[in-house]
């Protein structure tokens, strides 16, 4: 699933072709992707000119001059900006005519992905967005601490609650933990002050490095062609029995909330 790297990586590939493009026409070609009432949908947004591409966590929102729609990505969920005249292809879902000949569509081999109309000036505060909690980047990590002070969960688990983190997915998650030497079933209530204040940090700097490096290509991810490169970073995700990059042991791989976590047990004791 495109995390919040690679769908900010998304984000800035579509911003400059799309901004001020007129959305002339939709065709939708697989009704469930959109949420609303298809044809309300179409009506809505049609004539409309591309103001602005937003992101909050792994959503992006299309402003539009009167109104706003989500796109969540889902698992396989990717956008291209193609030549009106180019050949439909397999698993295109959405397709936006724009104008001066060109076409945004939709491709998603999953069918996972979703597409919602929201408020153009309150969309954070409207469902979905606003169940969701604050970004490494303007998280306080006070406030932060005082939310896992309640909760014994373990902390890889935690990180993966958009609604208490936003943005971190499994990938990250696990880089995250490494970096902080911290063991990924350590609960998250065993965390001081000060550790909280180095997870924010660490949080932030992973997801600043994936984003310069354009995301993560796992399996098929890639943002209008443009595939991530901080695959080549990675220090433990994806590397059972690799040996560590620190220590040269070899990297383990267990089950943390039903997701498949990778660690160093030595570098990363239970202790945090």
């Amino acid at each position: 699933m495109p995390e919040l790297p690679e769908v900010e990586t998304i984000r800035r590939t579509l911003q400059g072709p799309l901004i001020n493009r007129t959305i002339e026409s939709i065709e939708v070609l697989y009704a469930p992707i959109i949420e609303d009432e298809t044809e309300l949908f179409i009506q809505q947004i049609t004539h409309q000119k591309i103001m602005d591409i937003d992101r909050v966590g792994k959503y992006l929102i299309f402003v539009l001059e009167n109104d706003a729609f989500i796109s969540h990505l889902r698992m396989e969920g990717k956008y291209y900006i193609v030549p009106k005249d180019t050949a439909y292809t397999k698993h295109c879902h959405v397709i936006f005519h724009l104008n001066d000949d060109l076409d945004l569509r939709y491709y998603d081999t999953r069918k996972f992905g979703r597409m919602k109309l929201v408020n153009v000036h309150h969309y954070r505060q409207e469902l979905p967005l606003a169940k969701l909690g604050k970004e490494p980047f303007d998280i306080d990590p006070k406030a932060l601490y005082q939310l896992l002070k309640k909760t014994g969960r373990p902390i890889k688990e935690v990180l993966l609650d958009q609604s208490v983190i936003l943005g971190i997915g499994n990938i990250y998650a696990n880089e995250i933990c490494f970096r902080m030497k911290i063991n990924p079933i350590a609960p998250a209530n065993h965390l001081t002050l000060k550790r909280v204040k180095e997870l924010v940090a660490i949080s932030i700097e992973v997801l600043n490095e994936a984003i310069a490096q354009g995301g993560t290509t796992i399996h098929t991810f890639s943002a209008n062609g443009i595939d991530g490169l901080f695959q080549v970073r990675l220090n433990v995700h994806g590397k059972k029995g690799q040996p560590c990059p620190v220590c040269g042991s070899p990297i383990e791989k267990i089950q943390v909330g039903g997701r498949g976590t990778y660690y160093c047990k030595k570098c990363q004791r239970k202790k945090t």
